[in-house]
């Protein structure tokens, strides 16, 4: 198998002068796309067949999903009955979990975006004798593991422990590291002439954040917001410590009751599966290209 590669050249005002048309072996091909067609089938392995294998279980009935076989159901396509069930479980325990999944994912997610990103432009604009604490602080937040015990304590003296404000707290707490981190980066590579431009304009340290440079973070801005709101909504063990109760209850929640109540109908335990994997789903394919430039600008340009 040989093909042909067309190498064109042109002058400076964009006339083509001549074309050369080299023969591209299939071994060159292979060289050239090789690793392109490898990254291709992994993420087919390792995204789209365990996504395949849910949905075909989450479709079949209590038998045939007890097997584990990746195959089309054999005795009909029970989807629509299966979502419904789920949905009616417990007095519709998991529309409720995804009312409360989706208000701690929105108001922890915008306590993040807020003070990361002030706190993300002061450290790296001034330079103050606290910034090495404040770095330590933060890197602190990133290496050493929450404390359940105490913070329960803590929670408890505050009167917010099992109720929705206070794992809005925790949420936004133990994510607020990673997010100066991101925003610090990415300040870096605003000009200080655009600082210095709005403070002879008569703006105001507030004005000069919010109308200057906050708009400039929306890279970033879009990064924090999807990567933590996926993290938030698939976040297990917080809820589990920190906000127990049914009337409480989050999406993750939900899968460790259908496992231990419902030991032997995993049809309807993969399709909860399926619903919670949805909306994190499509915000990675909606903001894909987003997530990369928000994490890579700032290492490229600082």
């Amino acid at each position: 198998m040989t093909l042909t590669r067309t190498i064109t050249t042109a002058d400076s005002h964009g006339r083509t002068l001549r074309a050369d048309r080299r023969p591209l072996t299939l071994q060159r091909f292979l060289r050239k796309y090789l690793l392109g067609i490898i990254a291709i089938l992994v993420s087919i392995v390792v995204f789209i067949v365990p996504f395949a294998f849910i949905f075909l279980t989450a479709a079949k009935n209590p038998a045939e999903a007890a097997l584990f076989e990746f195959s089309l159901p054999q005795q009909g396509w029970m989807l629509w009955e299966n979502l419904v069930t789920v949905l009616e479980t417990r007095d519709y325990i998991l529309v409720r979990a995804f009312v409360n999944s989706t208000i701690l994912t929105i108001v922890s997610v915008i306590l993040m975006v807020v003070f990361a990103a002030m706190v993300g432009y002061v450290l790296q604009r001034r330079k103050l004798r606290w910034n090495h604490l404040i770095n330590f602080f933060v890197l602190a937040g990133l290496i050493v593991p929450p404390a359940v015990v105490p913070t329960i304590w803590v929670m408890q003296g505050l009167g917010i422990f099992k109720t929705l404000p206070g794992m809005i707290l925790i949420e936004a707490t133990f994510g607020l590291s990673f997010c100066i981190l991101l925003f610090r980066a990415f300040v870096s590579t605003i000009p200080r002439e655009l600082d210095e431009a709005a403070i002879i304009d008569g703006a105001g340290p507030m004005r000069l954040f919010f109308r200057v440079v906050l708009p400039l973070l929306k890279p970033v801005v879009v990064t924090v917001i999807v990567v933590q709101a996926v993290a938030v909504f698939n976040d297990f063990t917080g809820p589990l410590y920190f906000l127990p109760g049914d009337a409480n209850a989050t999406v993750q929640l939900t899968l460790y009751n259908f496992s231990s109540q419902n030991p032997s109908q995993w049809n309807l335990l993969f399709m909860d599966i399926l619903l919670i994997t949805i909306p994190p789903l499509i915000l990675y394919i909606f903001f894909n290209r987003q997530i990369v430039a928000g994490m890579t600008s700032g290492a490229v340009k600082g």
